[in-house]
């Protein structure tokens, strides 16, 4: 039977083994996806328990998505760009392969009556997933993104990167504690982990009064998946605004996940029931 995991912590809220066994099922795919919950500080070890306990691939997220490139021996074109791996295939010789499908994932997600060319988009971290944000957003040609961020300081290396890999895009760093107008974003897209159920579900990146300032026709978005529908969203739901949560893009990433494991594709449809009926 192959072996899958996810690494990451803390890994209370994740549905993923849901989402990957449904998907296992729609490929008729005798596998296993085991929940590994990893501290950064215990990162060696797993990466030695995958290699010698016959894991076949395994799906990285918070905190590990930057730490994890420092064991791959090799990266798809994604995950160079993003500078973060989400996806690890073990080959035979029990060298990894780093991937990254939240990109791709993130990209999906948004509808194709939304159109993003040209559009000028807000935001919110500096993490692993804002890096695959910014990947799907600059396939979609926008050509402005403020980054808004706690640590203006800390996310000068992020800035450089961001320009240095795509000049296309006007890039300009934030304080999101300050933000006060977003009135000209067409979007806005939170990837903080403020708002996940089990740690801030109670909280919102960004206030009430502050989304007001978005334009009528603003589509907000955000990447959690758990609560299905975070503070961030409801609030913006209010308000009349488009929303898009992060379901969509967790099932997405997953599917192509399991693209590079078995060179198909399982049903997205399967996928989210699972994922629904357990959130």
């Amino acid at each position: 039977m192959d072996k899958f995991g996810l690494i990451g912590y803390p890994l209370g809220h994740s549905i993923s083994a849901i989402i990957h066994k449904a998907g296992f099922e729609s490929l008729g795919i005798n596998a296993v996806y085991d929940i590994l919950e990893t501290d950064p500080e215990d990162l060696v070890d797993r990466v030695k328990y995958l290699k010698h306990n016959n894991y076949c691939g395994f799906n990285v997220t918070i905190p590990l998505k930057l730490p994890i490139s420092l064991f791959v021996q090799e990266v798809d074109k994604y995950a160079d760009i993003a500078g973060a791996v989400n996806t690890v295939k073990i080959n035979p010789d029990k060298t990894f392969k780093g991937y990254n499908t939240d990109a791709m994932g993130f990209k999906k997600a948004i509808p194709t009556s939304i159109n993003l060319k040209g559009a000028s988009v807000a935001l919110l971290g500096t993490g692993g997933a804002s890096r695959a944000a910014v990947l799907g957003l600059s396939e979609l040609g926008v050509a402005e993104i403020g980054v808004y961020t706690r640590n203006i300081p800390n996310a000068l290396d992020y800035m450089a990167y961001m320009r240095r890999k795509f000049p296309a895009i006007t890039f300009t760093a934030f304080q999101i504690d300050a933000v006060r107008d977003l009135s000209k974003y067409n979007m806005l897209v939170n990837t903080t982990p403020i708002g996940m159920l089990g740690r801030s579900a109670d909280m919102t990146p960004i206030e009430k009064n502050v989304l007001e300032t978005l334009p009528d026709d603003a589509v907000v978005y955000d990447v959690i998946y758990n609560p299905k529908k975070t503070l961030l969203l409801s609030n913006a739901e209010k308000l009349g605004l488009k929303i898009i949560n992060g379901l969509d893009m967790l099932i997405y990433q997953a599917i192509s996940a399991q693209e590079i494991w078995f060179g198909r594709t399982p049903d997205f449809n399967a996928m989210k029931i699972a994922a629904l009926e357990n959130l």
